[in-house]
């Protein structure tokens, strides 16, 4: 059994020593590949016999057993998955291919991308009462990957559902203070294009991100966040992920306050509940 089935298999009863050496093994082997067992060890500032006791504790006689296969791992991703890759018609061949065209389509996108619409939809976002997400199905997971971010940033968000009488509800509460914003990948929900129209005449703010610039809601909105059009819904979901990335970047170096120690206050904060839970 390979070392990270072993190490997956094993973390959730670990230790929370043992948990923080499975996790580096599992997220940064490759760096794991260099260390001896004393400087991986002084790496996560844990003891060396930690490191020993662990490896055993996965089945294997000491470190320079489980050092080993973590080494056999590096060599065939860094030299035999790249020659196997070279071979189109095959696995590797095929996520090869993949991965070369997501390249080309994010360079595509870091030229394009409107930097001066990056920085309205920033303001925006700032000045907002409140945030509502509109979100068509495809983009659902995009949707909430933006308001995990904006809520760490203590900004007032939240994703509206997206049958008519709920958006209708939306747009009615709604004030000139807040901010609609949609996120659009394939352009097949046409709630999302009329609604945004409504909002407009009430006087609501309004953004779109949208993976091509030709769709519908880009035209029904303020302010537009828009990628070329793409081959695919797939390659259109991950360059609109991009571009959510980009636009949180943003507000990380605007609203730097805003998010400061957010992540570790959350960490704290669920600790305690747990505890109070148990």
């Amino acid at each position: 059994m390979p070392y990270e089935e072993r190490i997956r298999r094993e973390r959730p009863g670990m230790s929370k020593s043992f948990a923080k050496l499975a996790d580096y093994l599992l997220d940064s082997y490759i760096e794991a590949s260099f260390l001896t067992a004393s400087e991986l060890a002084h790496a996560l500032n844990l003891d060396a016999a930690t490191v020993v006791r662990f490896s055993q504790a996965l089945g294997y006689k000491g470190y320079p057993e489980l050092l080993r296969e973590i080494r056999d791992k590096v060599r065939r991703d860094l030299l035999i998955r790249p020659a196997e890759a070279e071979v189109s018609d095959s696995v590797p061949g095929v996520v090869s291919t993949a991965f070369q065209g997501l390249i080309r389509e994010l360079e595509q996108t870091r030229i394009s991308l409107n930097t001066d619409a990056v920085e309205r939809l920033v303001n925006e976002i700032g000045q907002a009462r409140r945030i509502v997400v509109l979100a068509e199905a495809p983009a659902q997971p995009a949707a909430y990957n933006l308001v995990y971010f904006l809520e760490q940033g203590g900004f007032s968000v939240y994703i509206a559902r997206p049958g008519a009488v709920d958006l209708a509800r939306t747009i009615h509460t709604s004030t000139p203070q807040d901010l609609l914003l949609a996120i659009d990948i394939s352009g097949q929900s046409p709630y999302l294009v009329q609604s945004l129209a409504e909002a407009r005449l009430h006087g609501i703010h309004t953004a779109a991100i949208v993976a091509a610039a030709s769709l519908p809601s880009a035209r029904s909105a303020d302010v537009v966040l828009s990628a070329l059009e793409h081959p695919s819904t797939s390659t259109g979901m991950v360059i609109t992920n991009v571009m959510i990335y980009v636009l949180v970047e943003a507000l990380r170096w605007r609203f730097a306050d805003r998010f400061a120690g957010a992540e570790q206050a959350i960490a704290e904060l669920s600790e305690r509940i747990r505890a109070l839970s148990e």
